[in-house]
C-alpha cells in the first residue's frame, strides 16, 4: 500500500522499451497530498511540500529559517540567474534533517549521461516512490517528483497555471523535457526524526552567522555568499543591473529575507525572554527584504542601485550580529 491508501497496481507482464531504455515495474503510482507550493525559492517549495506530506507541521517561515535558507544570499560575478541554485547545499543537509527530512543525493547527470546511468537512477526513484518516499530533481528549477506512469515521472509545476514551466513530466530514457542540454541532480526525501526544536533553531542561527563570517565555505569559484555576494552584485551592476539575472536574484533573496523576518516572529512567540530582540530582527529583515525587492527593478538607475546595495550589505552585517546575540541569549535561557 502507498501512503495514499491505494493498493499498488499490478506489475506489468510486458517489457516497455522507451527511448532505448528497458523499464519494468508497477504500471503507475502517484503519491496523494504531495504538492509543491508556488514559492520563488523552489528548493524551499520542495521542502515545504514534502514536510506537509510527512505531517511535520512546519510553516513556510520555519522551513526557510530552520534550513538556514532565510539567511542565504549567493551571487555570481556576472549576476547570472544561477545564484539561487549554485551554492554548497551540503552544508545545509544537517539542518534539513533537523526538521525531519533526510535528503539523499542520487547523483549528478549531465547532457551526456549514459543510458545505463539514466535507467539506474530512474529505478531508484521508482523504488522510493513505491515506498511512499517523495523524490525531487533540480535542473532549471527544483521540482517534486510525486509519481510515475508507464512512460515517465510526474514533476511538479509550482507556478501553474500561470506558467507552463518547469515541465510537468520527465520521460523515461530520453529525458526529452530537459531539452538539448541539462545539468540535473535527483533526490529522495525520507522522513527522519526531527531534532529538538530549540536545538534546531540554534543550529540554524549558527549557520546564518557562519555564512556571513566565513562566506567562502558556503559557495564556490565565480560565486560569492554573504558579504561577498553583495560585492559581486555591486560590481556587476554597471554591466548586468538591468538583466533577468538581477531581477531573479533579487526576487529570490528578497523572499528569503521576508521569511527570515517571519521566522524571528515565530521564535519570539515561543521564547518570551527574547521577544524584543526577535521583534527588532523582524523589522531589520523586513527592511532588507524591501531593499532587495527595490533592487530587482531592471530600470533602476545604476548609481542608485549600487548605493542601495551598499546600504543593504551594511544592514545585513548589523542584523547578523543581532542573530549571534539571539543565539547566545537562547543558549543562556536553555541552561537549567
Amino acid at each position: 500500500m502507498n501512503k495514499a491508501g491505494f493498493p499498488m497496481l499490478a506489475i506489468l507482464t510486458t517489457v516497455l522499451t522507451l527511448g532505448g531504455t528497458i523499464v519494468m515495474g508497477a504500471e503507475s503510482n502517484r503519491l496523494a497530498n504531495l504538492k509543491q507550493p508556488p514559492l520563488h525559492t523552489t528548493m524551499m517549495g520542495v521542502l515545504k511540500g514534502v514536510a506537509d506530506y510527512h505531517g511535520l507541521g512546519l510553516s513556510a517561515p520555519m522551513i526557510f529559517g530552520l534550513s538556514g535558507h532565510a539567511f542565504l544570499i549567493n551571487i555570481h560575478v556576472e549576476l547570472c540567474p544561477s545564484g539561487p541554485y549554485c551554492w554548497k547545499r551540503e552544508n545545509a543537509d544537517p539542518l534539513i534533517e533537523n526538521m525531519g527530512m533526510k535528503m539523499t543525493d542520487l547523483g549528478f547527470f549531465g547532457t551526456g549521461a549514459k543510458e545505463e546511468a539514466r535507467a539506474n537512477v530512474e529505478r531508484r526513484l521508482r523504488e522510493a516512490l513505491d515506498k511512499s518516499i517523495p523524490c525531487s530533481l533540480i535542473n532549471m528549477e527544483n521540482q517534486i517528483i510525486d509519481g510515475y506512469d508507464q512512460t515517465g515521472f510526474f514533476t511538479a509545476q509550482p507556478w501553474a497555471p500561470h506558467m507552463n514551466f518547469p515541465p510537468a513530466r520527465l520521460s523515461f530514457g530520453t529525458w526529452q523535457e530537459f531539452g538539448k542540454e541539462f545539468h540535473a541532480n535527483f533526490y529522495t526525501i525520507e522522513k527522519a526524526k526531527p531534532r529538538d526544536r530549540q536545538e534546531a533553531i540554534l543550529a540554524s542561527l549558527d549557520y546564518a552567522v557562519d555564512m556571513h563570517r566565513n562566506p567562502a565555505k558556503h559557495s564556490s569559484k565565480a560565486y560569492g555568499a554573504g558579504p561577498l555576494a553583495y560585492d559581486n552584485w555591486i560590481a556587476a551592476v554597471p554591466a548586468s543591473g538591468a538583466t533577468h539575472g538581477n531581477w531573479w536574484n533579487a526576487t529570490v533573496w528578497s523572499e528569503s529575507r521576508r521569511m527570515a523576518a517571519a521566522y524571528f516572529t515565530e521564535i519570539g512567540q515561543a521564547n518570551k525572554d527574547v521577544a524584543e530582540l526577535c521583534a527588532q530582527l523582524n523589522g531589520e529583515y523586513l527592511k532588507i527584504a524591501a531593499n532587495l525587492n527595490t533592487a530587482s527593478d531592471k530600470k533602476m538607475d545604476p548609481a542608485a542601485k549600487i548605493s542601495l546595495l551598499k546600504e543593504t550589505k551594511q544592514l545585513e552585517s548589523a542584523a547578523i550580529e543581532k542573530v549571534a546575540k539571539l543565539a547566545a541569549a537562547l543558549r543562556i535561557a536553555k541552561k537549567p
